[in-house]
């Protein structure tokens, strides 16, 4: 199916829509969460404006079905789907933090095909699929290059440390104790999404995700591949939309990471 969807053209469509809204995601920083959709996770005003129109642009102009966080969709592991995070890093955005981004992706039964990231508030934007290149601000640059993990900038996403859950916030304490001297630095941005664009770009070596959500990671897997890179989920699989983490990192860097994940959580893979 892939050999059928022209993927450069698409790419340039979800561009041009990504475009048309980037003023209303600028101008809405500081909206308050106040659309409570469990402990600790709302949605703005702004982010329920944005994935309504994004995904009737995208549906009108494509032709193809899209699957949000808001507003949900058909299931998006048959077929061809675009996959939409309107604002990620909500917290971050709601108190007036910039370090916020819209996510969008395209996936074949599953599979993230082409990948977008804005950082609108810091004027940079994050495209490709698969073949490559990553083009950043429209750019093409360069495959990822490899670093280790002692070198490197990793990102990890941000946890409560009592939680229990599938990755209980002990064991994913007990990862950040380790990298916290194994890694170059690590960095918690609020935003998976900005996170993972910033692998692709080489600007971190790996991120670290533990969201269960096709919509965090499917934008920034597809990235991280057409950069060069691996996306993967803690055990080393290839992620999916069925992936319940995202691991990312240079071909290099990455199979360290994947070491100090297992030292750190035996038996937690996926």
């Amino acid at each position: 199916m892939i050999d059928r969807l022209d993927l450069p053209a698409l790419m340039g469509i979800a561009e041009a829509v990504l475009d048309e809204v980037t003023g209303v995601f600028v101008d809405g920083l500081g909206s308050p969460g106040i659309h409570i959709k469990g402990v600790g996770d709302f949605a703005t005003d702004v982010d329920l404006a944005l994935e309504n129109r994004i995904g009737n642009l995208l549906e009108r102009r494509t032709g193809i079905e899209v699957h949000g966080e808001e507003f949900g969709g058909s299931a998006p592991d048959k077929g061809t789907m675009w996959i939409l995070d309107p604002i990620d890093g909500t917290f971050n955005y709601s108190v007036g933090m910039p370090m916020a981004a819209m996510l969008l992706a395209l996936t074949v039964d599953g599979e993230p095909v082409l990948g977008l990231t804005r950082i609108p508030l810091f004027g940079q934007s994050y495209a490709g699929h698969v073949g490559g290149p990553l083009l950043v601000n429209g750019v093409a640059i360069p495959p990822v290059p490899d670093s280790p993990l002692q070198t490197a900038v990793i990102g990890f996403g941000a946890f409560n440390a009592k939680a229990g859950g599938r990755y209980p916030g002990a064991a994913r304490a007990e990862l950040q104790r380790r990298l916290s001297y194994r890694a170059g630095r690590l960095r918690m941005t609020g935003s998976n999404g900005i996170d993972v664009a910033y692998v692709a770009a080489g600007v971190f070596g790996g991120a670290v995700s533990f969201s269960t959500k096709a919509w965090d990671n499917a934008a920034g897997a597809a990235l991280v591949r057409a950069a060069g890179g691996l996306a993967t989920d803690l055990a080393g699989n290839p992620w999916t939309v069925h992936s319940k983490s995202l691991v990312t990192g240079n071909r290099l860097l990455h199979g360290e990471l994947l070491s100090v994940v297992a030292e750190a959580m035996p038996g937690l893979g996926d």
